[in-house]
């Protein structure tokens, strides 16, 4: 067999020396008594507590954002339940690979031992590879578990998630990755203790921010900054914010465009719009904004708040979200930005009304269900002799040649007669067309109001 070219680069370099893993791979908890967080399912009492001092490990689905301790926390449990660990990458594997860790585990069964089966971004197995564990994990040739940041209740198969517990687990607080980043300065064998580097508070706590509660951001961080730390006049070692900041570059933000926390992130932008809360609205636009979010998505998500959650209160408010749209279409990123922030500003402050939203509902509603009537013929059109004499237009009332152009009479199919949808609130612009729509109601001829509420 002809070597490959990585043969042949062993053969003429020097011998291969160990290289250190990145400081987060080396500072993985070897415990569980060294895991940090999760204290809702590791606590005394809690679910994962209760089930290990029983002996008994459900198969779990472990729903947490990136750096929170799913990959650790699974292995500890395999450790600490004796169960044979068997790491398994959705990425990479496939039907074939199931087959062959399952008639593995069938083995390790015969002996008296458990299959811990991780799957890591189970959320990448289509139906079928998913559907291909059911059987084996009623059975209790495996305990699986599957770890994801995207929601379970959207990527992972009902009768999977029927026979696994989904147990979410919390980015890190600032706290806790305080002490994992303390930890990682004074470890000898695996952390930074050798580099005998003191580090200011401040500059710890500013670098778990960055980590937005991604340990392993956080102590990848770490590490960058304590090969910026150079030795003083007396011998010693001191990481500061300054140094911390040098190291961390541009903050990542987690963020997934078609994922759960781009819909967590526009459902706060909108409920802040609504919530009249500007501050709120713009803090969830600067967010989303930094992110990646494609701007103009954000538009049009502020171009319909402003018909469905303004409508007619502030008419203005349809105005102003399209020319944000143009606005930033003509100057691009960054200026183009600002006029997403005065569209933001404007919506927040604006008075609100959803009565359109709701009228053209029901509007709607009565199209899908209501008796399909043909258009009055004092509505219809009336171009040809032949309709006219079939009394097409007979009746109609032209507004104009009317007193205050008004007319009083129905324009709704007879079984919808005397129907309102529209229900203006008495905000804004609305509490005027709200006084003008009653006094025409009043109007018609032999309608009370109280029939046509």
């Amino acid at each position: 067999m002809t070597p490959d070219l990585f043969d042949r680069v062993d053969r003429l370099s020097t011998p291969p020396q160990k290289v250190p893993g990145p400081l987060a791979d080396r500072m993985r908890p070897r415990t569980l008594q060294e895991f940090v967080g999760q204290e809702h399912l590791l606590g005394e009492g809690k679910l994962l507590r209760r089930a290990m001092e029983a002996g008994e490990l459900p198969s779990l689905i472990l729903w947490g954002p990136p750096g929170s301790g799913k990959t650790t926390l699974a292995f500890l449990l395999a450790d600490w339940c004796k169960a044979t660990f068997v790491p398994f990458s959705a990425v990479t594997s496939g039907i074939k690979e199931i087959k062959e860790v399952i008639a593995r585990a069938r083995q390790e069964r015969v002996y008296g031992r458990r299959t811990l089966l991780f799957i890591d971004e189970i959320h990448r197995f289509n139906k079928a590879q998913q559907d291909a564990f059911l059987p084996h994990v009623e059975g209790g040739t495996i305990v699986l578990i599957g770890a994801t940041t995207e929601n379970p209740s959207f990527e992972v198969i009902a009768p999977l998630l029927s026979r696994a517990k989904v147990v979410t687990l919390h980015p890190l607080a600032e706290d806790a990755l305080v002490l994992i980043l303390r930890r990682a300065l004074g470890d000898q064998e695996r952390g930074l203790g050798r580099l005998q580097i003191e580090a200011d508070d401040d500059a710890l706590r500013f670098i778990a921010g960055l980590g937005a509660g991604d340990a392993r951001v956080s102590l990848n961080t770490l590490e960058l900054a304590a090969q910026m730390v150079e030795e003083q006049s007396d011998g010693s070692r001191r990481l500061t914010v300054q140094m911390a900041r040098e190291a961390s570059g541009r903050r990542t933000l987690l963020y997934d465009k078609t994922g759960e926390e781009h819909y967590n992130l526009i459902s706060a932008l909108h409920k802040s719009l609504r919530g009249s809360d500007p501050d709120a609205s713009l803090y969830w636009l600067a967010r989303m904004l930094a992110s990646g979010e494609d701007p103009l998505y954000i538009t049009r998500r502020l171009i319909r708040f402003a018909s469905e959650d303004v409508g007619n209160a502030e008419p203005q408010a349809l105005q102003v979200a399209l020319a944000a749209k143009e606005a930033y279409h003509f100057l691009g990123s960054p200026e183009g930005e600002l006029a997403l922030a005065q569209a933001v500003v404007f919506l927040a402050t604006a008075p609100k009304s959803n009565a359109v939203y709701r009228a053209f509902g029901e509007a709607q509603r009565d199209v899908e269900e209501a008796p399909l009537e043909g258009v009055p013929l004092h509505l219809r059109n009336a171009p040809t002799a032949l309709m006219k004499d079939l009394e097409y237009g007979a009746g109609y009332q032209y507004p104009h040649d009317l007193p205050e152009a008004f007319a009083d009479q129905d324009h709704l199919p007879e079984q919808l007669k005397g129907r309102i949808y529209y229900r203006p609130t008495d905000r804004g612009l609305e509490a005027e067309i709200g006084r003008r729509l009653a006094e025409w109601r009043r109007r018609k001829v032999g309608t009370s109001p109280e029939e046509r509420r």
